[in-house]
């Protein structure tokens, strides 16, 4: 009877040391992909150049958002290459740089520079992002000693098991 009695124990110890009421992971996040095809920043005095969208459903409150553009293909699989934002370009003309902000409802894609940034529409026009929601973590609460590195967008979708075919358009 005493192996008995000792052996729940034992399994009762493991059963409640496996659970945890940590504040700092979002358990509940699914990470996901969105994607905004071929669009124009829009100009507003206010704000400059931005592109403004709402997030329907809303995200949980820990929840973290990678931002991603895409500057081209690679031509021998016609792969999308994708490079984090925020991002300083520099050009001929002067600085360009993307940048972002966010909330649990929207978010916000910047371009600002230190010229007139119509005179490089490239960088304007027909832009293609990709948004990646991330349970937050200890990762981005600055609690961690080792920084994880969100910059390879292919790492980060292995890395919390997104399937990249299933991405919804948030045009």
């Amino acid at each position: 009877m005493k192996k008995i009695l000792t052996l729940f124990a034992v399994v009762g110890l493991f059963a409640f040391s496996g659970c945890s009421n940590d504040d700092d992971v979002d358990y509940d996040t699914i990470s996901e992909v969105f994607q905004l095809n071929n669009v124009n920043f829009d100009y507003n005095a206010q704000d400059g150049f931005n592109i403004n969208r709402a997030l329907n459903p809303a995200i949980y409150k820990n929840d973290v958002i990678l931002i991603y553009r895409k500057i081209g293909t690679i031509t021998s699989t016609n792969a999308p290459i994708w490079e984090q934002i925020p991002k300083i370009i520099y050009l001929s003309q002067g600085r360009l740089s993307y940048d972002f902000e966010f909330s649990n409802e929207h978010f916000i894609i910047y371009a600002e520079g230190n010229y007139d940034l119509e005179l490089t529409p490239d960088y304007l026009d027909n832009q293609t992002f990709r948004i990646v929601i991330v349970p937050g973590d200890t990762a981005f609460s600055g609690k961690s000693i080792n920084k994880e590195d969100y910059s390879d967008y292919n790492a980060v979708i292995k890395k919390y098991n997104i399937d990249d075919s299933k991405v919804k358009n948030l045009n």
